[in-house]
């Protein structure tokens, strides 16, 4: 059994933190792993949507404490380097794959497993689902890209109240407040999740890159900015054969067929 687990399957890469005796708990090497598996999915042409979850009840309930301590006061030297490495690293990664990830929270994320959640594109949660920045509880301030990524997803206000109190929030909250897509039965979400990611992974691929380089570069640039970024993404994609495979699925009333192709120069 693998602390990491990666399946794929119809244009999908499924990644599973398999450490439910830690509540999926990170190490170092555990998230060298994740860090593998989504470049790898980065890279892969053949894979169009990345599921990131856990097992046993828990999504991620951040740095595993007992591991690292158990190698003793030793195990508290670098630490700047392996949160750089390791764990930014982590966050670094899954913003390089161009392509949905999803987040399927099917139980607690907490502390940086809240924050691995929050950096993933979306998030599916279950009547389990419980968010938790609990950084400030142990003299802390978050380290997983939090304070990027929450204000950006519920407002200032509410992202600082969170990281503040480090109060758990459950699923009713977190989908009121917009930290979760949607919303599924724990019993059904890995099948519900496995067809929506399908979904996604049908669709056009080069289309889907360019709206999340767009819009993860608005965050941070200014309308002029965002609004030229719209010109050269849609420049590229009205000479994709994705877009005409499109008009012509829509005239012959049948689904697309997407392969993220370019057209030739040749072909005007």
């Amino acid at each position: 059994m693998s602390d990491v687990e990666v399946t794929n399957e119809a244009a999908v890469r499924w990644i599973v933190l398999n450490r439910p005796e830690s509540k999926n708990g990170l190490t170092d090497a555990v998230n060298q792993a994740l860090i593998d598996a989504l470049d790898g999915a980065a890279a892969d042409k053949s894979i169009r949507c990345v599921v990131v979850t856990g097992k046993g009840g828990n999504f991620c309930s951040g740095l595993d404490l007992k591991a690292v301590t158990a190698g003793g006061m030793g195990a508290m030297d670098n630490v700047e380097e392996h949160m750089r490495k390791y764990f930014h690293g982590l966050i670094r990664a899954v913003r390089r794959v161009e392509k949905p990830v999803v987040a399927l929270v099917d139980g607690a994320a907490v502390g940086y497993g809240a924050d691995l959640a929050f950096a993933c594109d979306l998030r599916i949660g279950t009547e389990r689902t419980r968010f938790g920045e609990v950084f400030v509880k142990r003299g802390l301030m978050p380290d997983g890209g939090g304070t990027w990524t929450l204000p950006r997803l519920v407002g200032m206000g509410k992202a600082l109240e969170l990281m503040f109190t480090g109060d758990m929030i459950d699923t009713d909250t977190a989908q009121a407040i917009g930290l979760l897509n949607r919303v599924v039965a724990s019993a059904e979400a890995e099948q519900q999740t496995w067809e929506f990611a399908k979904r996604l992974a049908a669709g056009p691929p080069m289309v889907h890159a360019w709206i999340k380089r767009a819009v993860y570069a608005a965050q941070s640039t200014d309308l002029d900015a965002a609004l030229e970024n719209e010109v050269r993404g849609q420049m590229q994609l009205l000479r994709s054969k994705d877009f005409f495979e499109g008009i012509a699925a829509f005239f012959q009333k049948r689904d697309p067929k997407f392969t993220g192709e370019q057209r030739s120069q040749r072909s005007g």
